[in-house]
C-alpha cells in the first residue's frame, strides 16, 4: 500500500533565519569587543604645549598613581631598579609618571636608574588641546 502525503518537503535552505543568527552574531561580538583590556599601563601624563619626538633607544619606567613602578611593563620593586638597568648607559630613560605621582616618587626613580648608570632621562609628557 502506497502512502502519499499532501505536504511535500522543502528543498531550499532557510536564508532569512541564517541573516537573522548571522545579525545577532555580528552585534554580540561588536557588544564584547569594546569591553577588551587595552595592554599597557594607564597613566594620565602631565600636559604640555611643546613637542618633540624621541627616536633613539629608550627603556621605559611608569610609574603609576598608586605609586607602583614598572620597567617595560613588568612591575618591579624601587630597590631592584640599579641592578635591572645595568649596561643601560647609552640609552635614555623615558619616565612616563602619572599627573597624581610626587615629585619625591620620580627623583628617587631617577636616583636609583642613576645607581645602574643611566644619566639621560626624559619625562613624558602628552600635547595640550588648543
Amino acid at each position: 500500500m502506497d502512502i502519499k502525503s499532501r505536504f511535500k518537503r522543502k528543498i531550499t535552505f532557510p536564508v532569512i533565519s541564517m541573516a537573522d543568527i548571522v545579525l545577532l552574531l555580528l552585534i554580540f561580538f561588536l557588544l564584547t569587543s569594546s569591553y577588551l583590556v587595552q595592554p599597557g599601563i594607564k597613566v594620565l601624563l602631565p600636559r604640555t604645549s611643546t613637542k618633540e619626538a624621541l627616536t633613539q633607544k629608550r627603556v621605559t619606567i611608569t610609574i603609576t598613581k598608586s605609586g607602583a613602578v614598572y620597567l617595560e611593563d613588568k612591575p618591579i620593586d624601587i630597590s631592584r631598579l640599579p641592578y635591572l638597568l645595568e649596561g643601560a648607559e647609552n640609552k635614555i630613560i623615558l619616565i612616563k609618571a602619572d599627573r597624581d605621582v610626587t615629585i619625591d616618587m620620580t627623583v628617587r626613580v631617577m636616583e636609583m636608574a642613576k645607581k645602574g648608570g643611566a644619566s639621560k632621562f626624559v619625562i613624558a609628557t602628552t600635547p595640550e588641546l588648543q
